[in-house]
């Protein structure tokens, strides 16, 4: 009898989830199982912003994808994915073709532009490792040069960051942090440096605790964070940013360094594919199954799920795509033994801690607010639960973060 065989596509944290998952569940005899990734590593995608910064160096937030799959059950294939053919259940590569009974698409999140001119061409994205290496890079540069090049140089030391959702805020606690360093490394005065944040949202962290957002943008403030909220970017040029100043007038704000941060959506991959998707994001069936589609699961940020207490979708966090890894392995696995109990899937939300750089962050976990060193402590034991739940104890030993007080 021919085993079912089982192609995850994409290698973030819910795709590492369901494979590592499914190869404890699933015999060697029972399925073929297959995991596809452009890279041959993982990304903690929720460090990148410290990378970004250059407070972490890149290497840390990454590990091989084969050392935490068991090669004997998980079939690692390094490839990029080009579309998917539900009619004749198979995967276009840039390399081959994969015939599959039960699809996962974990293909992660692209950066939302919402159509805004010139911030494709020149503004940064903190969307993947290597992009997060050019903005390290590209800031160091700025600073190296500020006192041997002379065109510019107002606007050299003028970082804008478009966005104060969690990875804009993320990103301006460690880019403050980073900055005094900086200064001090190729010397240059502190007080010509600008960081500017933009928000069209009437608050920073829209949907946040409105204590905890002023216990942050008071601390970035006193950091030196400027803080433009309720302001619109309407479009981006090599020379910075033009937002928009009233209702029929816009300011340019110049400005060497130009880092997007407000918005991604779902992969383009599934509209590629004729898959029914909102900015490539899949509303699934309970069971994480696509509509109309018994053989796919969807799930991290291809996936919509609706709050029903809110009527809103759940933000696309790493913390619900690991909980559907673990829901998407079960349902897989009861499919490939013929049952029929699959699991519905509802988030468990144990809290959400945003960080404010090295030693201080607010959040709410187990019901409670906190802020500061305590709240700090708390994020890094979220991202070493992360590690430990995909690679185990050894993984949290090699990656984990242990400078807590």
């Amino acid at each position: 009898m021919r085993k079912p065989k089982i192609v995850i596509l994409g290698a973030g944290y819910g795709g590492l989830m369901t494979a590592t998952r499914l190869q404890k569940s699933l015999g060697v005899n029972e399925a073929d199982i297959v995991l596809v990734n452009k890279n041959d590593y993982h990304y903690e995608t929720t460090w990148l912003h410290e990378a970004s910064a250059g407070t972490l160096a890149p290497d840390r937030v990454r590990y091989d994808v084969r050392s935490v799959i068991d090669k004997n059950k998980v079939d690692f294939v390094q490839d990029t994915v080009v579309e998917i053919n539900t009619a004749g259940k198979a995967v276009k590569l840039e390399k081959g073709e994969l015939a599959y009974d039960y699809l996962v698409v974990a293909l992660g999140a692209e950066s939302e532009t919402f159509g805004i001119q010139g911030l494709k061409e020149h503004a940064f994205s903190i969307s993947n490792l290597n992009s997060a290496r050019q903005i390290r890079e590209h800031i160091e540069y700025q600073f190296a040069t500020y006192n041997t090049e002379a065109d510019r140089k107002d606007e050299r030391l003028t970082i804008v960051v478009g966005g104060a959702g969690f990875t804009g805020i993320e990103f301006l606690g460690e880019l403050a942090n980073r900055i005094p360093e900086l200064c001090k490394e190729y010397d240059v005065d502190y007080h010509k440096v600008r960081v500017i944040c933009v928000e069209a949202a009437p608050t920073v962290l829209p949907g946040f605790d409105p204590e905890l957002v002023n216990y942050a943008v008071a601390y970035l403030e006193k950091k030196g964070v400027e803080f433009k909220i309720g302001t619109a970017i309407k479009g981006c040029t090599p020379e910075g940013i033009i937002v928009a100043k009233g209702e029929n007038e816009v300011e340019e704000i110049k400005a060497s360094t130009v880092i997007w941060a407000a918005g991604v959506r779902g992969s383009s991959i599934i509209e590629a594919s004729g898959i029914e998707a909102m900015r490539g994001r899949v509303k699934v069936n309970p069971d994480l199954r696509a509509p109309g589609q018994d053989d796919i699961f969807v799930i991290g940020d291809c996936s919509l799920i609706i709050n029903e207490e809110i009527n809103r979708p759940y933000p696309p966090t790493a913390q619900i795509a690991m909980q559907q890894g673990v829901t998407c392995a079960k349902n897989i696995t009861a499919l490939v033994r013929n049952e029929d109990n699959l699991e519905t899937f509802t988030p468990d939300i144990k809290g959400t801690v945003c960080s404010l750089g090295e030693d201080d962050a607010i959040g709410v976990a187990f019901g409670k607010k906190m802020t500061g060193k305590t709240a700090s402590f708390m994020k890094k034991m979220i991202d070493n639960r992360a590690l430990y739940m995909i690679g185990g104890p050894s993984m949290v030993v090699k990656k984990g973060k242990f400078n807590v007080l």
